[in-house]
């Protein structure tokens, strides 16, 4: 359990960095309106992913009973998932504008992602 909870503590500068430099590139492209690349696609995916392993890290830790003392780290791990979870449902609406649109949920993903970090601190 020591080595998924250092992977948990590590994890999240690779998910934290993914989720911003890929929102960042999003938000670039929808500025210079230019239509997304495929590797976006595979990029935003791959953002997408680091964030979702590192949630999942948390909840293993937490379902083998190694808990935080602040209950925000946990809520904003759920937000994280909540929003993942409404923009699958939402994929429709936002292949519209994919740049701008994905840029937005990963650079607030990211957020969420910093926020969590602060509760352990």
């Amino acid at each position: 359990m020591d080595a998924v909870l250092s992977l948990h503590q590590n994890w999240f500068y690779v998910a934290v960095g993914t989720t911003g430099l890929v929102g960042l590139w999003g938000l670039t492209l929808a500025l210079m309106k230019r239509t997304p690349p495929r590797v976006f696609l595979w990029a935003r995916g791959a953002a997408i992913g680091t964030m979702l392993l590192q949630v999942g890290f948390g909840v293993y830790l937490y379902s083998n009973g190694l808990r935080t003392d602040n209950a925000f780290h946990i809520f904003y791990g759920v937000v994280i998932t909540v929003v993942l979870t409404l923009a699958y449902l939402y994929r429709s609406t936002m292949a519209r504008k994919p740049a701008l649109m994905y840029g937005t949920l990963l650079l607030f993903i990211m957020g969420l992602g910093f926020r969590a970090w602060t509760t352990v601190l």
